[in-house]
């Protein structure tokens, strides 16, 4: 069979996967401190029929030689973990990280994960938890008769408790980072676990050693341009059409040789 009909057939996979990626980034453009993903390309192996620098005769070499691709794969998807903008809520317990940085929760299973997702609401219990109720980790909770909930820069959490004239503290909201936030795993409801391509978290104060500050009242928006990613939607179907392109082109040569040569 010709080569270039299996070539052909890696681009169009390649290229769909790309258009999966793309939709879903377009589908979560007003998710909360949803980070973008990106389509990593590699070539496939070469087919090496004359090597590069192999002596043509005694004196002379090849300046190039012949090498022919294989085609093309998806190696992988990246997140991108531009800052997203920062919307105006006025909630108390909406907080959006102005920098680097996580927020941890705590899953059903007792594992930590990791989210920049501030949309934090309050449980029968008077604890700080994400809308699907995972509580905030360190736990922050706040008293029935408790108004006026501040949250400073750096994570403190104070609150007036019966009226009284001083707040009281409440706690403190640490951040973490990681060295490679490219190698967290995604795993839905805006959240991530960490991963040996990630290493551990380092944990710290608010918008101390390189991590943000953290801004109450306010969400973070996802990064996505709608922009950009029509545009790469685009060219993702151009390149696909073409691909397809190849494959008929290639077919309707295979059928003249069939119908001519015989």
């Amino acid at each position: 069979m010709h080569p270039a009909l299996w070539v052909s057939k890696t681009g169009l996979s390649a290229q769909d996967i790309k258009m999966s990626t793309i939709s879903n980034n377009l589908a979560n453009v007003n998710t909360t401190a949803f980070k973008r993903d990106r389509a990593q390309f590699q070539d496939l192996l070469y087919q090496i029929k004359r090597q590069p620098g192999g002596l043509n005769t005694q004196n002379s070499e090849l300046p190039s030689g012949l090498q022919l691709g294989t085609g093309v794969r998806v190696v992988g998807t990246t997140k991108q973990f531009s800052q997203g903008n920062l919307q105006v809520t006025d909630q108390p317990l909406d907080m959006a990280i102005n920098g680097r940085g996580f927020l941890q929760v705590e899953t059903p299973d007792g594992q930590i994960a990791y989210t920049r997702d501030g949309e934090f609401q309050l449980n029968s219990n008077g604890d700080v938890v994400t809308p699907d109720g995972f509580p905030l980790v360190p736990n922050i909770n706040v008293p029935d008769n408790a108004t006026n909930v501040t949250i400073g820069k750096d994570g403190t959490v104070s609150a007036v408790v019966d009226d009284q004239t001083a707040p009281i503290n409440l706690g403190q909201i640490t951040l973490v980072d990681f060295v490679n936030p490219q190698g967290l795993q995604a795993v839905g409801n805006n959240l991530y676990k960490a991963t040996t391509a990630s290493g551990d978290p380092n944990e710290g104060e608010a918008g101390l050693a390189g991590l943000g500050t953290i801004e109450q009242g306010q969400i973070e928006s996802s990064n996505v341009e709608v922009v950009e990613e029509l545009v790469n939607m685009i060219t993702t179907q151009r390149a696909y059409e073409m691909n397809s392109k190849v494959v008929s082109t290639t077919d309707q040569m295979l059928q003249f040789i069939t119908n001519n040569i015989g």
